[in-house]
């Protein structure tokens, strides 16, 4: 294993403009996830009703016929992946990469974990940008973020998340990407997703992974090795309020889930401004994301339950020793283990 970045800057080396752009770098991410698809939403609509009107039907007009670009070729734009912003995300909590070797003569499904918020900070800095300097160690290989599919009809944000290598995560899009005659794609599933977020708690790793096996048929069906990554520090740059599974709170966020595909919660940070406040600024807790050794698995179009099955437990008994490897040098207590639901 290596890290793969240069150690960021202490607190103490670093100038004010510096500790001020890191922290704009965090805070706009926030910002952009929440409000950047509602705002053109709503401003498109609001341009209906004025004498610019036009330009809301040519946008409206572009995006159907635009819309199968997401689940083919994208539109990755280097110049994002290399924005000196992701660098100040990595140097703000900090973020280091830990990751074994992957050759590039493979396909990879990389399975991130855990998924405690909206944002997955170490995946955003280490696989979806070159903020830590993954693409220099692994040219050969090109990663590929798989996120909510409905994010992708929201306008203008949809060509944001596009220009940094994010896509949806659907069968049609994942296996565009595998069935690429060149090796060296790497999808990346934050296999837990929004139902995760429902039991995350400061120093506690629950993942929600017993029933997630499609991304094993994923790897069967293209013969791609899977590859469990695990982002230690991720449960602790938020807040979250977590209820009681028996709670009239809980039932109706897993309704809302039921609905839309995610579901409402509570979170916090610090303020901007004031350390101490409330806010939406993530708390810079250092964050490692290990990534373990690629399990390989053979190619079936057609696999079988218990195939599935089988591949899906070696999957989980490899992220398991990760965490057990990798735990108390990342800042967690001994006597903590992952808990599988």
């Amino acid at each position: 294993m290596e890290v793969s970045a240069a150690s960021p800057p202490s607190v103490t080396s670093k100038s004010p403009w510096k500790q001020y752009r890191e922290m704009m770098a965090a805070y706009q991410l926030v910002l952009t996830f929440f409000f950047m698809g509602p705002f053109f939403s709503l401003l498109l609509i609001f341009l209906l009703f004025t004498s610019l009107w036009s330009i809301s039907v040519l946008y409206l007009v572009w995006l159907y016929l635009d819309g199968e670009t997401p689940n083919q070729d994208g539109r990755r734009g280097d110049w994002m992946r290399n924005f000196t912003l992701w660098k100040d995300l990595r140097d703000y909590y900090p973020i280091k990469l830990k990751t074994a070797e992957l050759p590039p003569n493979q396909n990879y499904v990389v399975g991130s974990h855990p998924h405690v918020h909206v944002m997955c900070m170490g995946v955003i800095c280490n696989l979806s940008t070159v903020g830590n300097g993954f693409s220099k160690h692994f040219p050969e290989i090109q990663t590929w973020q798989a996120g909510l599919s409905g994010l992708f009809c929201f306008p203008v944000y949809r060509d944001y998340m596009m220009s940094y290598g994010a896509r949806p995560v659907n069968r049609q899009s994942l296996d565009f990407v595998l069935s690429q005659p060149q090796h060296g794609e790497a999808v990346g599933i934050v296999i837990g997703g929004a139902h995760e977020i429902l039991y995350a708690n400061p120093g506690q790793h629950c993942l929600t992974l017993w029933k997630r096996k499609g991304f094993v048929r994923l790897a069967l069906r293209h013969g791609a090795s899977l590859v469990p990554v695990y982002s230690f520090g991720e449960t602790d740059i938020f807040r979250i309020k977590a209820f009681p599974e028996d709670s009239w709170q809980f039932r109706c966020q897993m309704l809302f889930k039921k609905l839309l595909g995610f579901p409402p919660f509570i979170f916090w940070g610090r303020s901007l401004f004031l350390a101490n406040s409330w806010g939406l600024l993530p708390f810079a807790v250092p964050i490692t994301t290990v990534v373990g050794r690629p399990i390989p698995v053979p190619r079936r179009l057609h696999p079988t339950t218990d195939e599935v099955d089988h591949d899906h437990a070696v999957y989980m008994k490899a992220l398991e020793q990760l965490f057990e490897e990798h735990k108390e040098s990342c800042g967690v207590p001994a006597s903590t283990h992952l808990t599988f639901i």
